[in-house]
């Protein structure tokens, strides 16, 4: 166990990044403290020992010692750059007016660095617009000349992409283009945005996040610390900075690359551009919900840093089931041989290879990927989806205008704005069901559903489910505010299988429970739930539900026999990705069967994302409030 941690890819760049850091700041006694500090593993249920401490550093610098000892730049190490004087230089902003970077008369200047394409930078860019005004007309800011500049030091960011980026997110602060990343390289800088404030004499005095509201994937309902902007007033009040560094979080700097190794076997054109076509651009290319394209070397490379940490930490591709249960046909995981390319490629310095070997362009539907429909049914009115924020799960009840019933063997919800849309959630609701509970039907509410690299519904041949005449369709949308402004009308296309062809009837059932209380600051709250099967059934896919406080879920089978099975388990459940897992091989499941679902919910401050800890938790429709649901697609014969 302990050789393979030492052997981790994502272990061991984290352990570079940290030592790299902490050398250049403390020397080897305060890199021994601090990875004593920092570094815990389980050793026979005890913190790791002293002797385990010096292997970790020794073995750590013996693999890493090529980089720490040759000068060559981690740049995804955060580092300090409290109490460094930055150096006047010049450079032209988007628009071409040549800028001083230091101006004389300012009390301080604020530099935020940038990225056109970073998602955390455009939930960012509103905010800072307000900083700037509030600073402006503040009575005891006013005067006081606040200066604020943005630097793009991105070699993938054009000066095209720069200027649409200013103009839709109507950001007014000067943008300055950053050529060879020489100011970011002085400033050290590695993320976006990294906000610095330099005070009259050009001393950097406070270094990291504006704010902590935003994170990886994650938000706070609302700010609780004002970084940025506390450090900005002690600085007019001239008072020292009580809170000089905070590490920043966001996309990793796209530097230039001075040297591409070229000799390397691990290119772009021969293996990494297979991985990405795989299991990235699904969602990565133009018009999809990946906030930047990875269909093209040159835009590649300037993510390169950001794709090798991602990987490492296994946040991208966005999979939570453990894998030792299933096995599931939609599990984009990357094997370990991908991932080990991927930072083979990295470190030999991102080489693009023989153009020749290439593999072909990947062929994406134009239109419904499941063919023409036999019905469309679109939402009835656009919603229109602010800029910023978070955004409630909106619901909208539609008439399909079915006079008989209906077998659907296909169905595909279609986002009708890609870059606002996170999932889509078409149930079907009965004319007996109105009110019965909220927005969650009977057994067959569940129609098909649509998440960023999920495929359409298409069931085998001779099974569909039924939509009785009279039907409602809802809509569940959640919209994810990506910088602009935007309005979307969605839809679902169906397609219809004649009853005398239909073999299979798929249901969506639920193991659910409404009858929980989450106390106050809670961090491990259990709730459990559970479903009998009637009769012999194929299980063919599962759906774990919850919301903002959901932590993890899981699902185990108590057969007739005595016998118990887990059949999914997600230990790090993840609200903002509503996977659903499919099932390779549909399963057989007895008649009597139990299926146990067990949900742990997170109502403490450590929940990031937790809209009060303070607060009871009750079931309800609303994110701030909170749901157990276990759904299952389960396939019954019909008897003709």
């Amino acid at each position: 166990m302990f050789e393979s941690s030492l052997t981790h890819p994502g272990f061991r760049a984290k352990i570079v990044a940290r030592l790299q850091l902490f050398q250049w700041l403390a020397g080897i006694d305060g890199l021994w403290q601090e990875t004593s500090r920092k570094l815990k593993f389980n050793n026979s249920g005890r913190t790791m020992n002293v002797l385990n401490v010096a292997l970790v550093i020794l073995a750590t610098l013996a693999s890493a010692s090529p980089a720490l000892c040759s000068g060559q730049e981690i740049t995804n190490a955060p580092v300090n750059s409290v109490g460094k004087t930055i150096q006047p230089l010049s450079a032209k902003d988007i628009h071409g007016t040549p800028t001083q970077l230091l101006a004389e008369g300012s009390k301080c200047t604020v530099v935020i660095f940038v990225g056109w394409e970073c998602p955390l930078v455009r939930q960012y860019s509103g905010r800072l617009e307000e900083l700037k005004s509030q600073f402006a007309n503040d009575r005891q800011s006013a005067g006081k000349n606040v200066r604020w500049l943005a630097i793009n030091s991105n070699q993938h960011d054009s000066l095209t992409e720069l200027q649409q980026f200013a103009k839709t997110l109507e950001f007014k602060i000067p943008i300055l283009k950053d050529v060879g990343n020489k100011i970011a390289d002085q400033f050290g800088a590695t993320r976006t945005p990294e906000a610095f404030l330099l005070d009259a004499s050009g001393r950097v005095v406070y270094q990291g996040r504006i704010d902590n509201q935003y994170t990886y994937g994650r938000q706070r309902p609302q700010v609780t610390t004002t970084f940025l902007a506390d450090a900005i007033k002690e600085v007019l009040a001239g008072d020292k900075v009580s809170k000089p560094f905070v590490e920043a979080e966001g996309c990793i700097i796209g530097r230039v690359i001075q040297t591409k190794g070229e000799a390397s076997d691990i290119t772009y054109c021969n293996q990494i551009s297979r991985i990405l076509q795989n299991n990235c651009i699904g969602c990565h290319r133009s018009g999809e919900i990946g906030p930047f394209a990875l269909d093209d070397y040159d835009e590649v490379i300037g993510w390169a840093g950001m794709i090798q940490e991602v990987v490492n930490e296994r946040r991208m591709p966005p999979w939570h089931a453990d894998p030792q249960h299933g096995p599931f046909s939609n599990d984009c995981r990357l094997s370990e041989v991908e991932i080990e390319m991927i930072n083979g490629w990295v470190d030999a310095g991102v080489p693009e290879g023989d153009r020749s070997q290439l593999p072909e362009p990947m062929e994406f539907a134009e239109g419904w990927q499941i063919g023409t429909p036999d019905k469309i049914v679109r939402m009835k009115r656009a919603f229109k989806v602010p800029a910023t924020g978070t955004v409630d799960y909106q619901y909208f009840e539609v008439d399909p205008e079915l006079t008989e019933d209906k077998w659907v063997c296909a169905a595909e919800c279609r986002p009708g704005n890609r870059a606002v849309i996170h999932h889509i959630i078409v149930g079907i609701r009965g004319e007996g069901d109105f009110g019965r509970r909220g927005n969650h039907g009977n057994e067959s509410d569940w129609l098909a559903a649509s998440a960023p690299g999920s495929p359409p519904m298409v069931l085998p041949p001779g099974y569909a489910k039924l939509v009785p005449a009279g039907s409602k369709l809802i809509f569940q949308m959640h919209y994810t505010p990506n910088g602009v402004a935007a309005k979307d009308i969605s839809s679902i296309g169906l397609k219809f299988l004649d009853a005398d062809q239909v073999t299979h009837r798929v249901l969506t059932l639920e193991a659910a429970n409404q009858r929980f209380r989450i106390p106050p600051g809670a961090a491990n709250h259990q709730v459990t739930s559970r479903f009998r099967f009637p009769r012999e059934a194929e299980l063919i896919s599962m759906f774990p539900h919850m919301h903002l406080r959901g932590k993890a879920f899981k699902y185990v089978a108590s057969y007739p026999d005595g016998k118990s099975e887990v059949l999914l388990d997600v230990p790090n459940y993840d609200f903002n990705w509503q996977n659903g897992y499919q099932l390779t091989t549909p399963k057989k499941i007895p008649k009597g069967t139990r299926i146990n679902c067990t949900a742990l919910f997170d109502n403490s401050e450590n929940n990031i994302a937790n809209p009060d800890p303070k607060k009871s938790v009750r079931w309800g429709d609303q994110t701030w409030e909170e749901m157990m649901i276990g759904y299952f697609n389960v396939a019954i014969p019909v008897e003709k």
